[in-house]
């Protein structure tokens, strides 16, 4: 298997101005080269915010460009009537690392069912037909913990590929097909294929227990904070998890309407639909701290990025379907 990753797109970086202009910078590069190498190839999601020429790869379904600005490969959606079950593995030790820092990503997941901004998912279906679409539920079904780092503070997309499987084959976490795996790891922790560098989370999926499984690794925005938070002063007070939670938006966005990597992306430069509006937020509110906001959810407020609505005439980024 060769994973692929998903990242945040960071040529929309300047939307307010404060992330990594460096980062930015080099994702446009690659996409600059990928671009003048496909000369009118078939552009597929390298996960990173832009596509590649295809490799003899074939389109199945719906060949056509889709004119609402992203276009349906054939893929599965994750369309399951209970919606998308969310299990994270807490990597490294968040009680000393970002005490407050659990509870926030709890409270966001717990509350994200129903709001008019994850209802955008609804406009993404299966087979051409609307009513295998992605539900509005997303249901936080199990946690576990790898406090003492087994793999250590530098882990590669094989290690992080494998402490997922690990926890689902040693019994840590069911093997559940409608599941979204996350793995968050402390500030202390680097992923070695580009963190902080190239991306700040990314998604794919691996088969477990004869199961596909879709996972993500997110890392604390701490780490780089200029890179992969949106501003140095949050809503809750922990920048670092604040900026988290975008990005683990971003890739719970991704990972249901194109968890396997086939499904919808923009044909002409592989962008998933979270990819198309990365790093732009929309009309934004202060919190009494002076931070941005843009979503309250239960009992806290977030900065959470866009998504694109794929919808007519020609799609658009926004914070609710309609």
């Amino acid at each position: 298997m060769h994973p692929r990753s998903s990242t945040v797109w960071m040529a929309c970086a300047l939307m307010l101005g404060l992330a990594s202009t460096a980062q930015a910078a080099a994702t446009r590069e690659k996409a600059s080269q990928a671009s003048e190498a496909a000369q009118g190839v078939q552009m597929v999601p390298t996960g990173k915010g832009y596509g590649v020429p295809a490799q003899g790869y074939q389109l199945q379904g719906n060949n056509a460009p889709d004119a609402n600005g992203i276009d349906y490969h054939g893929g599965p959606v994750m369309k399951a009537k209970g919606g998308q079950k969310i299990y994270i593995l807490w990597y490294g030790d968040w009680d000393n690392q970002s005490p407050t820092g659990k509870g926030i990503i709890r409270d966001m997941i717990k509350n994200i069912t129903g709001t008019p901004y994850y209802n955008i998912n609804t406009t993404y279906y299966q087979d051409n037909v609307p009513t295998k679409n992605v539900k509005n539920i997303v249901k936080l079904k199990g946690e576990a913990y790898d406090v003492a780092k087994s793999m250590g503070s530098a882990l590669s997309d094989t290690q992080i590929r494998t402490l997922i499987s690990n926890a689902i084959t040693s019994g840590k976490f069911p093997a559940d097909k409608n599941g979204i795996y996350f793995l968050l790891t402390t500030k202390d922790v680097n992923a070695t294929s580009g963190f902080c560098t190239a991306y700040c989370g990314w998604h794919t999926h691996t088969s477990v227990l004869s199961t596909d499984i879709k996972y993500s690794f997110v890392g604390d925005a701490a780490r780089c904070i200029s890179a992969c938070a949106a501003q140095n002063t949050s809503p809750n007070d922990n920048p670092g998890v604040d900026g988290m939670a975008s990005v683990i938006m971003h890739e719970m966005e991704e990972a249901a309407t194109d968890p396997d990597l086939n499904a919808w992306w923009q044909t002409s430069t592989g962008m998933e639909n979270a990819d198309k509006c990365a790093w732009t937020f929309g009309t934004t509110l202060k919190a009494p701290n002076g931070s941005d906001y843009n979503v309250q959810w239960g009992p806290r407020k977030f900065l959470i990025q866009r998504n694109w609505v794929n919808a007519a005439p020609s799609g658009r980024c926004d914070m609710k379907k309609s």
